[in-house]
């Protein structure tokens, strides 16, 4: 099953009535390093120590990826002390789509030193974050929050973003 866009990602917003001109948002793809292949993936995990590793999973010419990517991008340099961020395409890597159950893009997973890291949203899902952030600041202090969790030794970590700043979804079970 191919991953489809997060909730309020329809490409058919148009300038005026009070929407989202999506051809306005830059296209920072380019600035955050790639990985596509499952091997480059799995060097990342393996090999990204004392920091957070973000995986930003989606595709390059989706509009809410390419939203998520411009503050991905933005906060970077000031995070390059607690973190590495890398864009995947879901379509070059299909065994993580798969296992990180992967249904809506932009999807962001979090790891520290090999081990996957769980944030409590407030939804039934702690694996990965869907959709895109509402700001840079919502960003950084999430990924602030899962440093400190981590360097504790904590494998889950209470998300730091107001509830209304994440964007609600219906989990999809498949195969059951």
């Amino acid at each position: 099953m191919r991953p489809r866009q997060a909730a309020g990602s329809d490409q058919s917003k148009k300038k005026g009535r009070g929407r989202t001109d999506w051809r306005s948002i830059p296209k920072m793809s380019f600035l955050l390093p790639k990985l596509t292949s499952k091997k480059e993936v799995d060097q990342a995990i393996k090999s990204t120590a004392e920091k957070v590793l973000v995986l930003r999973f989606g595709r390059d010419e989706d509009p809410v990826c390419l939203q998520l990517d411009d503050i991905l991008s933005k906060t970077s340099s000031d995070l390059s002390k607690m973190a590495a961020i890398y864009l995947v395409d879901v379509d070059q890597t299909p065994v993580y789509t798969h296992y990180f159950d992967i249904s809506y893009i932009p999807s962001t997973v979090f790891f520290f030193n090999g081990q996957h890291m769980k944030v409590d949203y407030g939804s039934p899902d702690h694996t990965k974050f869907v959709g895109s952030f509402k700001t840079k600041q919502d960003f950084i202090d999430l990924v602030e929050v899962i440093y400190r969790g981590a360097m504790r030794g904590k494998l889950i970590v209470q998300s730091p973003i107001d509830p209304k700043n994440i964007p609600k979804y219906d989990l999809l079970y498949q195969d059951i």
